[in-house]
């Protein structure tokens, strides 16, 4: 599991400020997590574009190619006015 906090507008926009998410097989970067995140459609989409975000795991900022596993912290803030 890997807990998903959110920040900035992201919880007003997707109506919650944390989840647990069991991630799915072939999923083990920040990359591949917003895709996932972003297949749930709607304002999922708009609010976590690549540009629209920054992202941190386990408290150091990310990149799209950052590893990301079971026991992992990743946290979303906003940055655009999307």
């Amino acid at each position: 599991m890997v807990r998903i906090l959110y920040f900035g507008r992201l919880p007003d926009l997707l109506r919650r400020g944390s989840e647990e998410l069991r991630l799915p097989p072939g999923i083990s970067d920040v990359r591949g997590l917003l895709a996932h995140l972003r297949r749930r459609g709607g304002v999922w989409e708009r609010a976590l574009a690549e540009d629209a975000v920054r992202v941190t795991v386990n408290r150091a900022f990310a990149s799209p190619e950052t590893p990301v596993g079971d026991g992992d912290e990743v946290a979303l803030v906003s940055v655009s006015l999307r």
